[in-house]
């Protein structure tokens, strides 16, 4: 064939080798079909394109355009598509046309605890990537993690006596940033920056990306906690079209008829969905005396989020749903989560269903899954459930009175094996944030904790199992719910604490729930139950999802999958789909596709699960500080729930919001940090705050857009003496000691 420039450049350009960048003179004749004296001249018209600057040749001797990418490049970590790709571009791009999206392909995270790999990448990272041309785009590999580059912020717009500032709305931020010159910003505006790299007469000067909305709004707290955490808001066009579209499936050889099933849910007083249901009975088998039936259904999500649709991609994007306290930020569209899976009282909704038989003594002996039609018989409140269990039900109760009487009478017996079983009882108290129409507080309320509570939780906890028990038999790959026992470290720096508390924790024996199960009782009624509570929550791993079972220490449990909130959890979406593939349920079971991921979702949903508990707890913390904005200078009681060489950290006993005490701010002396007994200590008169103990504060500043409270601590330390190995150190470095340690707000553990 005739070799010219266009034939060779089109031959490149195509990438007919799509597993490199460029091609190789060998790769190209073959392409082209050269032999012979051709060879020559293919080499001489490579030469001239080289030299003429259109070519550019590579260490592997691979030709491509000089205007492409190159092998290996350094990349912005820019967002997560509707396929759940971590989407990069290049850090440095200085053509006309749009950056190109590259899809950066991920290491796996630490094979035991779900931890992220060395190199493992998110939105706003920076690296230096390996790159190749695939049918699929441009394939991304990380060589090295570098520093981050440019990251986007969230922040709000403040005026002051130099003009209008751009303020972090991250908690603890300590500067604000000039904005760049020209920018069409107002007061309390919230806005997208980030750092310019350039300066001002020293002040760093921040370049506005977008304005989102304003901070004068009653509700910004919520917004700026999910911009803070990159969160998704919204559905595409595609999913509202695709949801709108859905009709509830009808009964057949794989849908059971199970309308007659006096199933009821049972939530909370201001729940939007519902997406569990549980009866329960007395075994009527001779076999089993004593025995109970109980059956969980749960709204059978499966039946309309195929996998790969679009609802799909981007419930598996979101992860789950977020819950603030003014609003929830969904995972699957209002038609779906709050319609057609929510099981709404005397309404056909489509379930999957776990029957469970208990025997006397609360032990489960079998489990059975299936597909049915459902129609809730009572939609009750945790209170109303409450009132029936005591032998008052009221006028939504009396109904399903005696169908709740036989609930509770299974759940005494279960409630009898979980003693034995004996899993972490740790009750901290729960707040919900009370606000108006217009998003403003109102109040601070301590969420009750009835015995209806645990009665569904330990249902679910037991649906839970049986998911897990079943697949796994059925030698079916799920994901499971993990929670691994504590590391040695962690135990250790509670058993040195203890003794400060006159408790004491043997590092002889292994630690069991068990264990701290009577460490907190021997605290109980010394006033040191929260005490001892935060601590051991301290030592705790955070739960995660893996294709691994390694078991479920909290709730000691062997086996443990998350399966009873399809409409929130993602995890649980991948859970029914497998049920449905192992069990011969009909559609929507577990893709071919899907099973291959399963290490990548269970990675990404914990992920996307840490960042929406994150924030939910910002913006609790926001909604907190503009209630107490006003009470500045007001004293309150509180505990020190942590201690660092900065200061104290302080939980209010009225309303549990947390703020700081700077070390600065406390006494005239200076005030040392031991990590060992978890407190400050004066240098001079070894006055001591320690860890737990109960003080008097004064609130000195609130900042309800960064969710930061400032207190002014008024209770005198301890009298005591500043310990030996203290004491050394400090004489060591000629009195200029400085304690160590990380001093960690309390969170909930999510099991």
């Amino acid at each position: 064939m005739k070799i010219n420039r266009e034939t060779i450049i089109e031959t490149v350009k195509s990438g007919a080798n799509p597993t490199k960048f460029g091609m190789t003179k060998k790769e190209i004749a073959r392409v082209l079909g050269v032999t012979g004296d051709e060879r020559r001249e293919l080499r001489l018209a490579l030469g001239e394109l080289m030299a003429d600057g259109v070519f550019v040749r590579d260490e592997r001797k691979a030709y491509r355009m000089s205007d492409a990418l190159p092998n290996v490049m350094m990349l912005d970590i820019d967002h997560i598509d509707d396929q759940g790709d971590v989407i990069a571009v290049p850090a440095k791009w200085d053509k006309d046309e749009d950056k190109p999206q590259i899809i950066i392909k991920q290491k796996s995270g630490h094979k035991n605890r779900g931890h992220r790999n060395a190199n493992q990448v998110s939105v706003g990272d920076r690296a230096l990537c390996r790159l190749k041309t695939t049918e699929d785009g441009i394939i991304a590999t990380v060589i090295k993690k570098l520093g981050d580059g440019p990251r986007a912020e969230v922040g709000f717009v403040v005026k002051g006596g130099r003009g209008l500032r751009i303020r972090p709305a991250k908690k603890g931020s300590r500067f604000d940033y000039i904005p760049e010159r020209g920018a069409k910003i107002n007061d309390l505006d919230i806005v997208e920056f980030e750092l310019s790299g350039k300066r001002n007469k020293g002040e760093r000067i921040a370049r506005i990306i977008k304005i989102i909305g304003s901070a004068k709004h009653g509700k910004a707290a919520s917004l700026i906690s999910l911009l803070e955490h990159n969160i998704p808001t919204g559905f595409s066009d595609k999913e509202l079209e695709d949801a709108k579209a859905l009709t509830l499936p009808k009964i057949d050889k794989y849908r059971k008829d199970l309308r007659d099933l006096p199933l009821v849910t049972i939530d909370p007083v201001d729940a939007k969905d519902f997406d569990d249901a549980i009866f329960a009975k007395p075994d009527d088998s001779a076999k089993n005396r004593g025995g109970h039936i109980v059956w969980v259904a749960i709204a059978d999500v499966s039946a309309f989020v195929a996998p790969g649709s679009a609802l799909d991609k981007g419930a598996f994007k979101r992860g789950n749903s977020v819950y603030l306290p003014d609003r929830v930020e969904p995972m699957l569209p209002e038609e779906i989560s709050a319609d057609l899976c929510s099981l709404r009282p005397h309404e056909d909704r489509a379930c999957l269903v776990v029957k469970m038989r208990f025997d006397r003594n609360g032990d489960k002996i079998s489990h059975t899954f299936m597909r049915g039609l459902m129609r809730s018989h009572a939609r009750l409140t945790y209170a109303q459930a409450q009132e029936a269990f005591d032998g008052a039900p009221g006028e939504t109760a009396k109904p399903v009175a005696d169908i709740l009487k036989d609930i509770y009478t299974a759940y005494e017996a279960v409630r009898a094996a979980r003693s034995r079983r004996a899993p972490l009882e740790i009750e901290m108290p729960e707040r919900k944030v009370v606000l108006d129409a217009k998003g403003r507080v109102t109040g601070i309320e301590v969420k009750d904790r009835f015995d209806a509570h645990k009665l569904v939780e330990e249902f679910m906890i037991q649906a839970n199992v049986c998911a897990a028990q079943a697949l796994e038999r059925a030698d079916t790959p799920l994901i499971f719910r993990v929670h691994e026992p504590p590391e040695t470290e962690r135990v250790q720096g509670l058993s040195d604490f203890l003794p400060a508390l006159d408790l004491k924790w043997s590092m002889g024996q292994r630690p069991t729930p068990k264990r701290f199960n009577r460490l907190i009782e021997q605290a109980r009624g010394r006033d040191l139950v929260e005490t001892v509570s935060m601590s051991i929550l301290r030592t705790q791993m955070k739960a995660f999802y893996t294709p691994q079972n390694k078991g479920h220490f909290g709730l000691s449990l062997t086996h443990y999958a998350h399966f009873t909130s399809p409409i929130r959890r993602y995890a649980d979406l991948v859970v029914h789909r497998a049920l449905v593939k192992a069990f011969n349920l009909g559609e929507g079971g577990t893709s071919a596709e899907e099973l291959t991921r399963l290490k990548e979702i269970s990675e990404h949903i914990s992920t996307t699960e840490r960042s929406a508990m994150a924030a939910e707890r910002d913006a609790k913390d926001r909604y907190i500080a503009a209630f107490l904005a006003d009470k500045i200078g007001a004293t309150f009681k509180a505990r020190i729930t942590g201690v660092t060489n900065a200061g104290l950290f302080v939980g209010l006993d009225e309303t549990g919001a947390d703020g700081f005490v700077p070390a600065r701010t406390i006494g005239l002396e200076r005030f040392i940090f031991d990590e060992k007994s978890k407190s400050l200590i004066g240098a001079d008169t070894g006055g001591t705050y320690h860890f737990g103990r109960r003080v008097e504060v004064k609130l000195a500043e609130a900042k309800p857009l960064q969710g930061g409270l400032l207190f002014e601590i008024l209770t005198k330390p301890e009298k005591g003496a500043l310990p030996k190995h203290l004491a050394k150190r400090r004489q060591g470095q000629g009195g200029s000691y400085k304690g160590g340690g990380k001093g960690r707000k309390h969170q909930r553990r999510r099991r």
